[in-house]
């Protein structure tokens, strides 16, 4: 009788474990014809964060997910997950 009490704690934590979270993820982009120093500064889709932070970008029009660009594509990740949350409220966002 022991037993089945035991199966179905086991049961339910295995499928607690399985559900995938339904926090965001990565993503790789192409550019394309670009490269990280030719992107065009008037780029609405990307804007440099900071001069002294190259080849990190804003993506989009507000400031919820940054592109870091290597070579010929960019790695975009909402900011808490690229920076840390404790890092990336100091960020400042040029949302212009």
């Amino acid at each position: 009788m022991r037993m089945v009490p035991a199966l179905v704690l086991l049961s339910s934590l295995l499928s607690i474990l399985a559900i995938p979270s339904h926090r965001p993820a990565c993503s790789r982009r192409a550019l394309g014809d670009l490269r990280c120093h030719s992107i065009p500064q008037d780029n609405q889709n990307l804007r440099q964060i900071q001069a002294g932070l190259q080849d990190h970008f804003w993506a989009g029009q507000g400031c919820e997910e940054i592109c870091y660009c290597h070579h010929d594509e960019l790695l975009c990740c909402p900011k808490d997950i690229f920076f840390g949350p404790k890092i990336s409220f100091v960020i400042p966002c040029n949302g212009q």
